[in-house]
């Protein structure tokens, strides 16, 4: 199995029990179709750089999971297919992006880094 990673564009225009039923319903379907580990990040309504079917906002989420290949295939029909996404994206990890994401999770690399690990580090690298 090797590991992925979708993040979804949905519109802005829905609302919150219906966003979140859209999020439930590929949360369900990776599920059903032999995905595991299955993690979510929901980065919620953010601007976009250019406007998409006269949008400016859209509201971001991210899946990673591990799958076969053949899950991929209609996952992104089942994208296609929605109204409700305008956009996705899906991208296969090698070994350093599994490793890059477990620790970004943990708190210990990029923009959610730990302050508390960032006095540590200075303290061990002057002493």
């Amino acid at each position: 199995m090797n590991r992925y990673e979708t993040t979804i564009i949905i519109t802005p225009v829905l609302s919150d029990e219906d966003m979140k039923s859209t999020i439930k319903t590929y949360h369900e379907f990776l599920k059903n179709n032999g995905a595991l580990n299955v993690e979510e990040e929901h980065w919620g309504l953010r601007k976009m750089a250019y406007p998409i079917a006269k949008k400016n906002s859209a509201v971001y989420h991210l899946f990673e999971f591990s799958a076969p290949g053949e899950v991929i295939d209609k996952l992104e029909l089942s994208y296609r297919r929605d109204e409700n996404i305008l956009r996705f994206m899906t991208v296969k990890f090698d070994k350093y992006g599994v490793e890059y994401n477990s620790r970004r999770r943990k708190g210990e690399v990029g923009k959610f880094k730990k302050k508390s690990d960032n006095k540590k580090e200075k303290e061990a690298n002057n002493g």
